[in-house]
């Protein structure tokens, strides 16, 4: 019973990453498709708004990863299977996510020589 009461703290938090990771996934995949085809990030959009997105995409998929490996260091299992165990395949979306991140950037660098930066370039959309 002690247990339930610690979780429904976390509950906003775990919602918060539910929703994050299932809206920054098909971000993520757009973008690395993008990279991918045309050696460039996704566009700024109006206001830079999608290249915010982009930005905030990478960063929540960090967050996850790092939140589920501290959890695994700390409880020795990954995160809960939050509700419906949407949590428990957010965590695994974002580790895939980061699997693709790595070897598309790696597929880019070898290429190319670099990764693009954060901001958006002339090279691309000058």
């Amino acid at each position: 019973m002690a247990k339930e009461g610690s979780e429904s703290g976390n509950s906003t938090v775990e919602a918060a990453a539910i929703v994050g990771g299932l809206v920054t996934t098909p971000v993520i995949g757009w973008s690395l498709y993008t990279l991918k085809t045309t050696g460039c990030g996704l566009p700024p959009g109006p206001g830079g708004s999608i290249g915010a997105l982009e930005g905030v995409s990478y960063l929540v998929v960090v967050a996850i990863v790092g939140w589920s490996l501290y959890t695994k260091s700390k409880t020795g299992s990954g995160l809960p299977n939050g509700p419906f165990g949407l949590l428990g395949a957010v965590e695994g979306l974002s580790y895939l996510s980061l699997l693709a991140i790595v070897v598309v950037f790696g597929l880019q660098f070898i290429q190319q020589g670099s990764i693009p930066g954060p901001l958006p370039s002339d090279q691309c959309f000058g």
